[in-house]
């Protein structure tokens, strides 16, 4: 063994060329490093016990080592072949080059630190997303945290890793360049090597554990994120577990409908005539979606902060259905369940995805019943995409830049303060009805997102604080809003909705947690709907047809969801994703369907694979059918208007 290390070595580090080492050792060390700041930045001290760690963090050395070819690459042929009468400027310009590479790395690991915080994960397709906008997150970052502080620091802690690595390669630097050939022999793998690790390694490899967590500090930071930027669009056909297409429409339309004989088709299952349930109520309908809003932050659920008084007061006054999970991770992922009502496709949200225009929405069906549909944002609408998905699909778009500046009460990077977005909203409606039309307004809050800032003197928690502060100011301007519309004219025959976006966590000890997911869904109608509580497991894809069928109306459909209050007792499930993994929830069991067609039935509790029984077959099966022809019938065109 010790003769075939010697080999290796020799190799690959002859003479001055073993100034690689060096490097190599600083950036593998330095990754490490990292990899206990995530884990101490968890706060999950059982990840430290020794055969919980040492495999992810050997793994982990794997993708480093892959990642650190890239950059030795160019070293190696500075240090092959430099001529040997220059020693001290080789030393120089080594020193010269290996700065920007050292900052590159600090600047990477406090980065990864900050995407933990938010996060919970390595760098993913989020963090490719963000790249598009960098004014929002540079600006969420200068306020969020000390930047000048951090960058400082940066710095600091570069240069002397930059100074700690030249100093102990001196000497190597110094030393005469050896035999022409054995170095170009080297300088030849060196160079291989980076088209040896983009082939060799596998994203896979991390997933070696049933704890997501362990998982992703398996992970490299440099690696994920250049797979995350490769993946960012896929195919569902040709990486996912897949029915024949007639037998996934089958499964899915006895999801949908009653059960029914196998009977082949390739009609879509989802385009289909739902009758109302009684005489149509023509009320105006206002769909709050709030940011990050989890379930637990409210008494419903078991909070004792005492953070949503307005929310709680509605919940016992309104409608409040307590299992209800949002099918995503981001504000994208929600608005496309809330509008679209379709499953969480593998990749970007539709909202950010080509040809998403003239679709069949929530807002299409209003406009048939002659609504004017309304999205409302107190941000700017072109991030994320939001302005062209929503005006390309019949909506009157309405965001931050309808307001003057004296109007703004307050804003940061995210627009403005949700106090001033209720009051645009309130003045649009108010046109609205004094026009006579009917409308219904999705209205998108922005406040409790960090930095978690709002304007002083409103709650009682100051403003950049904490996520809880952010999460009351929120409350708060929703009962304001609220108030204010008990004082117009149209507030006696308007109905309602509040319902997250998604939550305010990320992973937890398995790709795809439940309780990770779960959101409060309230519906708010004095004298049209009675306080009660439904206890049904939904989706956030349920949403949009239950309004429709609590206002009893009759239209044709090609939704995914259902009404919760009729056909989603009959079968109760939820569907949620994290990008790559989507999920389907039912019986306390969820299944997880993975790119390379892999897959996982866990049991929900205790995050434990299950046996591959009926059961567990007959669950994939409905889970296949969802997503398999949810992506076929995006990508064919069946879900145009």
């Amino acid at each position: 063994m010790s003769r075939v290390l010697r080999s290796i070595d020799s190799a690959l580090f002859p003479s001055r060329l073993a100034g690689l080492k060096v490097l190599l050792a600083a950036f593998l060390l330095f990754n490490a490093l990292v990899r206990v700041a995530l884990v101490l930045l968890n706060g999950d001290p059982g990840l430290l016990l020794p055969w919980r760690i040492l495999p992810a963090m050997l793994i982990g050395a794997l993708f480093d080592l892959g990642a650190a070819t890239f950059f030795l690459a160019p070293f190696a042929l500075l240090l092959a072949c430099w001529p040997a009468r220059f020693p001290r400027a080789l030393t120089g310009l080594f020193a010269l080059l290996l700065l920007p590479l050292c900052a590159l790395m600090v600047f990477v690991g406090a980065a990864e630190l900050v995407f933990w915080n938010e996060f919970a994960s390595r760098f993913n397709f989020i963090a490719v997303d963000y790249l598009i906008y960098t004014n929002e997150v540079i600006g969420n970052i200068r306020e969020s945290f000390d930047l000048p502080l951090i960058l400082s620091l940066v710095a600091l802690v570069s240069l002397a890793l930059s100074w700690a690595i030249v100093r102990r390669a001196a000497t190597i630097l110094a030393a005469a360049p050896g035999a022409a050939a054995v170095r170009l022999r080297a300088v030849a793998i060196w160079l291989l090597a980076p088209f040896v690790a983009f082939v060799a390694l596998d994203a896979r490899f991390k997933e070696f554990s049933a704890d997501a967590q362990l998982n992703e500090l398996a992970g490299d930071g440099y690696y994920d994120f250049w797979h995350a930027f490769r993946t960012n669009e896929i195919d569902y056909d040709r990486y996912y577990r897949t029915l024949p297409l007639r037998r996934a429409m089958f499964e899915l339309a006895r999801e949908i409908g009653p059960a029914l004989p196998f009977v082949e088709t390739t009609q879509l299952p989802i385009d289909r005539e739902i009758a109302g349930h009684g005489p149509e109520k023509r009320l105006n309908v206002v769909l709050i979606t709030v940011e990050a809003l989890s379930a637990d932050f409210l008494s419903a659920f078991g909070n004792r902060d005492g953070l949503t008084p307005r929310l709680d007061r509605i919940a016992e006054q309104g409608l409040l259905f307590t299992r209800l999970y949002a099918t995503g991770t981001r504000t994208v992922r929600g608005l496309e369940a809330l509008t679209l009502s379709i499953p969480p496709t593998p990749g970007h949200s539709i909202v950010k995805r080509p040809d998403n225009e003239a679709l069949f929405t929530l807002g299409e069906v209003f406009r048939g019943k002659g609504y004017e549909p309304l999205f409302l944002y107190g941000g700017y609408g072109y991030f994320d995409n939001m302005n062209a998905f929503f005006s390309g699909n019949g909506y009157t778009v309405i965001d931050r830049t309808a307001l003057e500046s004296d109007e703004i009460t307050y804003q940061n990077i995210w627009g403005v303060a949700d106090e001033d977005l209720f009051r645009l909203t309130i003045r649009e409606l108010d046109k609205r009805y004094a026009a006579g039309t009917p409308f219904f307004a999705h209205i998108m809050t922005v406040s409790n997102h960090r930095p978690f800032t709002y304007p002083e003197g409103r709650i009682d928690i100051p403003s950049r604080t904490s996520r809880e502060g952010a999460v009351k100011y929120t409350d708060f301007a929703i009962g304001q809003f609220l108030d204010n519309a008990r004082t117009r004219p149209w507030f006696r025959r308007t109905l309602f909705a509040i319902v997250a976006d998604h939550t305010h966590k990320g992973r937890g000890r398995t790709e795809l947690p439940p309780e990770n997911y779960h959101i409060p869904f309230i519906v708010y109608a004095p004298g049209y709907v009675a306080p009660g509580r439904v206890a049904t497991l939904a989706s956030q894809i349920d949403v949009g047809p239950t309004i429709l069928g609590m206002l009893n109306f009759s239209y044709r459909s090609r939704f995914f969801g259902h009404d919760i209050l009729h056909e989603g007792a009959r079968h109760q499930r939820a569907l949620f994703a994290n990008f790559q993994t989507v999920g389907y929830y039912q019986d306390g069991i969820v299944v997880e369907l993975k790119p390379n067609e892999r897959y996982r039935v866990v049991d929900a509790a205790t995050g434990r694979r299950r046996a591959d029984d009926a059961l567990s077959a007959q669950l994939m099966n409905e889970a296949i059918s969802y997503y398999q022809v949810a992506s076929f019938a995006y990508k064919s065109g069946q879900l145009k208007r």
